[in-house]
């Protein structure tokens, strides 16, 4: 419901909309982040990452959100992920960033640290809040150590510059990762950090890294530059970030002048962003629209709500509301590049659309997780190379075709 005092507005899915460092959407339609492991060898944009910012850019969508670009080559998520670290790419990352932006779409650059999730590279410890494994089978097969200060003061440096050169080479602005348990988003775990120095312990300890590294973003990007951050709405997990605390941490970022939350929640042991776990309390379309809701009664911060948002009724609906103001899709873009103008001019919805296989038995959840990712990823190769209306193949295809590729990669990695 839209707060106390606000009145509803008449919003459609087609209105811009000027957030608050003056960067205008030219509609309300977001591609959310999806991981496209379409980096080189040497962590460069590749040309096939370039050519599908293309299609997509082509696609009418308001704002486009890359995959998560990593601020360290010591810690990656996929073999192939984009790195950013300095300017040895510049010319590259800002290809890249034409090439979404040439049709008017604005262009934003998710900058992300794995933590102790990361798989790579194989000869060093991942590293995380605490020295603690994940539960998840294949992400806990090494123990990362616990960060010392000096490496904290490192990694906000870290964030800091890839924000510089995501901006400097024509990036509208860039989202702070801090959702999916990713190493913010474990900082701010109460199962994950149990540190007992200034960074852990109290709820306002396990923030204070994801407050101190966007602060330092926004004071080295200017006002005028796009500042998102993507914040878990719970970890679905017992014990772990409850509502009640993303909450207060969604209203300490308001106070810190970003321009977009994005909503999201889970991480790879609950994922909870995928649909595979979802709020067994929602009783309607989008898997966090209940957060989104009760955050917009105490924040009048612009808001992106993605995550099983399916229908151009429920769209229109939200955003009339006041609920939110951008709605982000992921999984749509990743078989129909061209959704977003579809849905502007009412001739598809994103529910008609194929959608990525699962395996129907009991435990298979953590497989289904990565079943998406792989189905989605080789569908993205085929829209790089001109398809518009993509289905990937089966499960079993799926799987050993991903399994190999990823083997190849991680042993180019050396």
């Amino acid at each position: 419901m839209p707060p106390k005092n606000r009145a509803p507005r008449t919003i459609a899915v087609g209105s811009p909309l000027t957030l608050p460092c003056g960067v205008t959407l030219p509609n309300r339609i977001a591609k959310a982040a999806m991981s496209e492991q379409l980096g080189e060898i040497n962590g460069a944009p590749s040309q096939t990452l370039t050519r599908l910012y293309s299609a997509w850019g082509r696609g009418g969508a308001g704002l486009l959100i890359t995959g998560n670009v990593m601020i360290d080559r010591r810690a990656y998520v996929e073999p192939r992920n984009v790195t950013l670290e300095d300017d040895r790419h510049f010319e590259a990352v800002g290809n890249w960033a034409r090439a979404g932006s040439r049709e008017g779409a604005v262009m934003v650059m998710q900058i992300n640290h794995p933590g102790r999730v990361a798989i790579g590279p194989l000869n060093r410890l991942p590293v995380g809040p605490s020295a603690l494994r994940p539960g998840t089978i294949g992400y806990n097969l090494r123990k990362p150590r616990a960060l010392p200060l000096d490496d904290i003061a490192d990694l906000r440096r870290r964030f800091v510059r890839s924000a510089e050169l995501a901006v400097e080479a024509g990036f509208a602005g860039v989202q702070v990762h801090a959702a999916h348990g990713y190493l913010l988003s474990q900082f701010l775990s109460p199962i994950a950090n149990q540190r007992t120095d200034r960074y852990g312990g109290s709820p306002a300890n396990r923030r204070r890294l994801l407050l101190d590294i966007v602060a330092d973003v926004r004071a080295a990007i200017g006002p005028r530059a796009l500042l998102s951050v993507k914040l878990n709405s719970a970890d679905f997990q017992s014990g772990g970030l409850d509502e009640r605390e993303s909450l207060d941490i969604a209203l300490a970022l308001e106070q810190l002048g970003i321009d977009l939350l994005e909503v999201s929640g889970g991480n790879y042991e609950a994922p909870a962003m995928t649909g595979v776990v979802q709020d067994s309390t929602r009783a309607r379309e989008a898997y966090f629209l209940r957060y989104a809701e009760n955050l917009r009664a105490e924040s009048a911060m612009p808001l992106m709500l993605t995550g099983g948002v399916r229908t151009l009724e429920f769209m229109n609906d939200v955003l009339a509301q006041g609920a939110v103001d951008v709605i982000g899709l992921g999984r749509p873009f990743a078989v129909r590049p061209d959704i977003a103008a579809e849905l502007l001019a009412g001739t598809q919805e994103p529910q008609t659309l194929p959608t990525a296989p699962r395996i129907p038995i009991k435990g298979a959840t953590p497989v289904n997780s990565y079943l998406q990712l792989a189905w989605h990823a080789a569908n993205f190769r085929r829209i790089a190379a001109g398809e518009r209306q993509v289905s990937g193949p089966g499960a079993i295809r799926t799987l050993v075709a991903a399994g190999t590729t990823v083997t190849a990669r991680a042993l180019t990695q050396f």
